[in-house]
């Protein structure tokens, strides 16, 4: 007790070196912590990219290439879904709800997509949160369009402005519908998903833009008030894919089943959960150089923390003589010197907590939104607790060496400070 009460006296008379090196440790701490909180949660929110979706259905590729093209808007799919087999195949019993989806156009480089309605109400993201509006409503007209974020934002949009969009995806286009412009009626908030950089308008709408019977304005001057919603959806020849949703698991394997050995088309049914985990494992690497960052963190404040305990143990030559001159053992200053680093990793530790949990409350918005990681805020884990413990062995252990040293000055060595 008195070799502890002597080393936290010590480390208040030196409390500037102490408190730089305690800062040291707290970052290091505070980094670690945010980083592993993000590695895990990152992983978390990629496999919940598209939440509360049983079954993407789709022409019948490969499992991560359907994935891609339906969820990402990343290459495309060669052939498509007749509307025939979407209506069967959806009228099935056990079937929630369903969204049809059709890609193909872009604008300045970002994806249109046409859907329905029931797409801002059932299509999930994250922890099964809904789709919501930053400004404006769903589409009502069949030249209405509404807007991701990062469209809006990057593109500069805001309600009823006029949009042409462009046959085919990606910057170049040699097509443009100008003779079919589209009213933003609404912009979607931050998802940190591919909706963000999506142009939603109705599926009918597509169809009428690729050679339908009018033109999107005649159509919508003599649309009739009571078959409107009839009017968003039309009846295309054929779709890119579709989402389901089930009234029970059992639901969704049978009809999985069915529609992979679906005999008028070939089609291909996959679990999107299951899939983007399959895909995470593809991208392991970018866990991989989260561990990394997170031991070369750990690694940089232990030896500047050596670092600092070797410049003050020099500096405090004279100190450890004198205590030598009125009694102590060369045990004493080895433990006086271990309590005093193992104090100071203490204090680091909790210091770097309380930093991490301001730091994942005031960046947890931004993740979401920009990133797409829904971070969690829970008490620290018992793995967690482990990195900490791990972090305290090594200061301890990093503080032996300067301990060592000190065990083995000597009293004239103390005494006699060379010029």
């Amino acid at each position: 007790m008195i070799l502890a009460k002597l080393a936290y006296k010590s480390l208040l008379n030196r409390r500037a070196s102490v408190l730089l090196t305690l800062f040291t440790i707290a970052i290091s701490v505070m980094l670690l912590l945010s980083i592993e909180r993000v590695r895990i949660d990152a992983k978390s929110s990629f496999s919940n990219t598209i939440s509360g979706t049983d079954l993407i259905v789709g022409a019948r590729t490969g499992d991560i290439q359907l994935l891609l093209s339906s969820v990402f808007r990343i290459g495309h799919t060669n052939n498509g879904v007749s509307w025939k087999s979407y209506e069967y195949i959806t009228s099935q019993r056990g079937v929630k709800w369903s969204i049809p989806i059709s890609l193909g156009d872009s604008h300045k480089g970002q994806a249109v997509l046409g859907t329905t309605l029931d797409y801002f109400s059932h299509y999930r993201f994250a922890k099964k949160q809904n789709l919501t509006f930053n400004k404006g409503h769903p589409f009502a007209a069949i030249n209405e369009v509404v807007l991701g974020s990062e469209v809006a934002n990057k593109l500069g949009y805001k309600l009823n402005d006029s949009i042409v969009i462009s046959h085919g995806m990606g910057n170049t286009s040699f097509h443009h519908h100008d003779d079919n412009p589209f009213k933003v009626v609404g912009i979607l908030n931050p998802t940190g998903t591919p909706v963000d950089k999506t142009l939603h308008i109705p599926l009918a709408a597509i169809d009428l833009i690729h050679g339908g019977k009018a033109s999107l304005k005649h159509e919508h001057e003599h649309e009739h008030e009571h078959d409107e919603h009839n009017d968003l959806v039309g009846h295309p020849k054929q779709i890119t894919a579709f989402l389901m949703g089930f009234n029970s698991p059992l639901y969704t394997l049978q009809i999985r089943r069915n529609i992979n050995q679906y005999k008028p088309e070939a089609l291909l049914g996959i679990m999107p959960t299951v899939t983007l985990k399959e895909l995470w494992e593809m991208l392991a690497i970018v866990e991989k150089i989260l561990l990394l960052f997170s031991a070369v963190v750990v690694l940089v404040s232990l030896l500047g923390m050596l670092t600092t305990l070797l410049a003050n143990l020099s500096q405090r030559r004279r100190e450890l003589a004198i205590l030598r001159s009125v009694g102590a053992r060369p045990w004493h200053l080895f433990t006086l010197i271990s309590i005093e680093s193992l104090l100071t990793t203490l204090l680091g530790c909790l210091a770097g907590s309380v930093l991490y949990y301001l730091a994942i409350f005031s960046a947890g918005g931004y993740l979401q939104s920009h990133a797409g990681i829904s971070v969690n805020i829970t008490i620290l884990s018992y793995y967690e607790l482990g990195l900490i413990g791990v972090i305290m062995a090594a200061g301890f252990i990093i503080g032996l060496i300067p301990a060592t040293r000190a065990y083995f000055y000597s009293l004239s060595d103390g005494m006699s400070i060379k010029a």
